[in-house]
């Protein structure tokens, strides 16, 4: 079992008297940051704010932590450490990678995407249209929002170079089989580009197990600093063309960052891994066995949740009704405008959002208003069952 009480002591959030009475029902906007993210980003500041990698302390020092940052996350996902890059947003990698699979690409070639997709994988690949290739959307079911595998079969041929979807999506909440979905894509001769940044804070994936090319997220709704992470094994990687400057070619992890990386927050990535791997030891259980326990508290704590949404006349409850495979991001549409919800949670105690989250394709295909948008509670790992009861009851007021 989660020791939680231990957990929330390494979020300086939940000691900070400005945020005391509140519940954070928001984190699929951005998580709290962990103490060692925090602790490593003001020393990198403090110490080691020069120019990496030349030969004096300072810089040596600065340098070498960027290293570890790459070297210990790639470990933790199974990938070697010239395979993650790093950049300033998800939304930003995704559009410099279409740049160079666009490049890499014949007119009559054709892309997969999903109308699940937040717009980050499924905006910049769409335009890829604009160039002769040819964009297949494989599309939900209008009613409860799941990506049928057996739907993808019946889009693939040898055209097909590319699959993007999503691990799970950041309204409908289901967890989607990426190895399996991988599997057929790959049978078809094409690659795969999962976007992970709504399942990633749940507990970073084993990217050998899943099998796919590309693995984006956000280490800013990871507990981190706000910085993309793109994971692109290695075959792709060197087949793709450079979009980093012109001598940073040869080297994996710099050729699809075009602009200078920020340094400082490179760094305190590495604190996303003290924090999970001082969690497996506080625990007795291996690094990537965090993500069990992680989820196993998240499914105890979303269930009744669910339950109580879905009884509910007045919303329409997006994604599965049962926890066990979705995660902890739970969209809800209303009969009235769900920002004006949002507000009155908020007198209540309860942090939360209305719209629709950069979501507008997976919101118009299951037919909501997007006038109105949709209320979304989302919680973490960090989350205490009195703050789901505080929602609960707060949720009777508003509702």
């Amino acid at each position: 079992m989660l020791d939680l009480t231990y957990v929330r002591g390494q979020f300086p959030a939940f000691s900070e008297p400005s945020l005391q009475g509140w519940a954070f029902f928001e984190n699929a906007g951005g998580s709290y940051a962990c103490q060692p993210v925090i602790d490593r980003l003001t020393r990198f500041y403090q110490q080691r704010k020069v120019q990496p990698y030349a030969p004096y302390p300072a810089s040596e020092a600065g340098g070498a932590e960027m290293d570890e940052a790459r070297t210990r996350l790639s470990a933790l996902m199974n990938i070697a450490p010239d395979e993650l890059s790093f950049g300033p947003s998800t939304t930003q990698n995704t559009y410099v990678l279409a740049q160079a699979v666009r490049q890499a690409m014949q007119p009559g070639e054709a892309i997969i995407v999903t109308n699940q997709d937040h717009e980050a994988n499924s905006g910049p690949w769409r335009r890829l249209a604009d160039h002769g290739i040819e964009v297949r959307e494989w599309k939900i079911d209008p009613q409860t929002g799941h990506l049928d595998p057996a739907a993808l079969e019946n889009l693939l041929d040898e055209s097909v170079r590319l699959v993007c979807f999503p691990h799970c999506s950041n309204v409908v909440g289901e967890i989607n089989p990426v190895a399996e979905i991988t599997a057929l894509a790959h049978a078809a001769g094409a690659w795969v580009c999962v976007d992970g940044v709504s399942y990633a804070p749940h507990g970073l994936p084993d990217l050998d197990v899943l099998g796919c090319d590309i693995y984006l997220f956000s280490a800013y709704k990871t507990y981190g600093p706000h910085q993309g992470i793109m994971a692109i094994r290695r075959a792709l990687a060197e087949l793709l063309p450079n979009q980093g400057h012109s001598f940073n070619g040869d080297t994996l992890y710099k050729k699809f960052t075009p602009a200078g990386p920020d340094h400082a927050q490179i760094a305190a990535c590495a604190g996303m891994v003290d924090y999970i791997e001082g969690l497996a030891a506080h625990q007795g259980v291996s690094p990537r066995e965090v993500a069990g326990l992680m989820h196993a508290h998240e499914v105890a704590l979303m269930q009744p949740l669910l339950d109580y949404l879905d009884a509910k006349n007045s919303v329409r409850l997006l994604g599965p009704a049962q926890a066990e495979n979705r995660a902890p991001t739970i969209a809800v549409a209303l009969q009235r405008p769900a920002e004006e919800v949002a507000r009155g949670l908020a007198q209540h105690g309860i942090m939360a959002g209305g719209g629709d989250f950069y979501a507008v394709r997976p919101l118009s295909g299951m037919g909501v208003d997007l006038d109105k948008g949709v209320l979304r509670l989302s919680f973490v790992h960090y989350t205490a069952p009195d703050e789901v009861e505080k929602l609960l009851k707060a949720l009777d007021a508003v509702l």
